[in-house]
């Protein structure tokens, strides 16, 4: 059986790679970020600890975004804690447009080795993941301790535990004079295939699961983040033992910030007046700073 045909332009940085194994009854989402990190990494001057952190953050949510059904619907992960060094984290996913920033105390970072790990960063923190659907209006929430050496466990045990699917996550992020790269692969065992049918029962111990799981738990660091190999040719590698593997073009990725002056005045226009007069700052204009792209804007309301 031969690679499936998708040009290998088409699989590179910034795109989402679907694929599925119908005998295995598994699906997955790959995705490898270049330009479009950089351009919400630049927003900020981001210490190393923290820049990598956020790569990883905005990996995940591209790949968890990918698996939603409604195009116009949003995923957000929220990481924050009470006393950490990192006091919040936010990314969302929307159509493919990827936004992200982080809080954290500079200060004691700065205490901390080169590498630090997830609990020194974050302590006793906790992950939210919400999926908000724009065709339904419905919200769907889960929360879960941030426990593991990374994110992407994290993320596993969300899965596991507010979803009952089993879920194997790899990132990898690489930064150096050219500027930062991070990738990541997603796969998930459906006990009823994905396409339209309830799932009935799912188990973490499954042999079709086990064996998927084995496969694509082989990834490299190396792999995913090396441009050289397209997000197609590093899902063949793995899986192209397998009957069949089915892949799919996904959204392309951009920079998502969605402020705008018009937005901001919209908004504020809903307070009472008089609390915009107290908002006002000397010039008679009020500042509005947004926190995803690093930019302040001055609105003035009548």
């Amino acid at each position: 059986m031969s690679p499936p045909s998708i040009p290998e332009d088409e699989t590179g940085f910034d795109r989402v790679l679907a694929f599925t194994l119908p005998a295995r009854n598994a699906r997955g989402r790959a995705v490898r970020l270049g330009p479009v990190l950089d351009t919400i990494l630049s927003a900020h001057a981001y210490p190393p600890a923290i820049m990598h952190l956020l790569a990883e953050a905005l990996v995940l949510a591209a790949l968890i975004g990918a698996l939603l059904k409604d195009g116009d619907g949003q995923l957000t992960m929220q990481a924050s804690t009470t006393g950490g060094i990192v006091e919040l984290l936010v990314c969302d996913y929307r159509a493919g447009e990827l936004r992200g920033h982080a809080k954290f105390n500079a200060e004691r970072l700065a205490q901390l080795g080169a590498n630090p790990s997830l609990y020194a960063l974050f302590g006793q923190g906790y992950l939210a993941i919400t999926f908000d659907m724009a065709s339904s209006g419905e919200r769907y929430q889960g929360i879960v301790p941030l426990e593991g050496a990374s994110l992407a466990e994290a993320c596993e045990s969300y899965f596991a535990q507010s979803e009952q699917v089993p879920t194997l996550i790899r990132v990898a992020v690489r930064s150096d004079a050219a500027g930062c790269t991070a990738a990541g692969l997603l796969v998930q065992h459906l006990a009823d295939g994905e396409d339209g049918r309830e799932r009935l029962h799912a188990r973490m111990d499954h042999p079709e699961w086990d064996h998927v799981a084995a496969l694509a738990g082989s990834t490299r660091h190396d792999e995913l983040v090396d441009p050289a190999l397209s997000l197609e040719a590093l899902v063949w590698r793995l899986f192209h033992e397998e009957p069949e593997v089915r892949v799919v073009r996904g959204a392309e990725l951009s920079r998502g910030c969605r402020c705008t002056a018009e937005h901001f005045a919209a908004v504020l226009a809903r307070f009472p007046a008089e609390e915009r007069a107290e908002m006002r700052g000397a010039d008679g204009q009020i500042a509005v700073d947004c926190a995803f792209c690093s930019r302040v804007f001055p609105i003035t309301l009548d």
